[in-house]
């Protein structure tokens, strides 16, 4: 289980961000806690896609706790099996 931190650099007005992801959202929630992101900025909550947008300076917190950091390339690879995942668990049903 981990915390990722992606490379991307986005503009959002003076801030440079990139996003942050987890293998779970338990863990996604407390390092947002201990680097100091509000709960209130998670993205696409409870979806394959679930994630933080957050700033260079933030970036640099996650690292120093212990996020791994990937590609923006490996960010979305893992965003697209866990869509798959999603899939084959609703097919699980049947």
């Amino acid at each position: 289980m981990a915390v990722y931190v992606d490379d991307m650099r986005a503009r959002y007005g003076r801030l440079v961000m990139c996003h942050m992801l987890a293998d779970t959202t338990d863990e996604l929630i407390a390092m947002a806690d201990r680097i100091g992101v509000a709960r209130k900025w998670l993205q696409n909550a409870g979806t394959a896609h679930e994630h933080f947008d957050i700033a260079l300076s933030k970036r640099a917190l996650a690292v120093a706790a212990g996020a791994q950091e990937i590609t923006w390339r490996e960010a979305g690879k893992m965003i697209r099996e866990r869509r798959i995942g999603d899939r084959t668990k609703g097919s699980d049903n049947g």
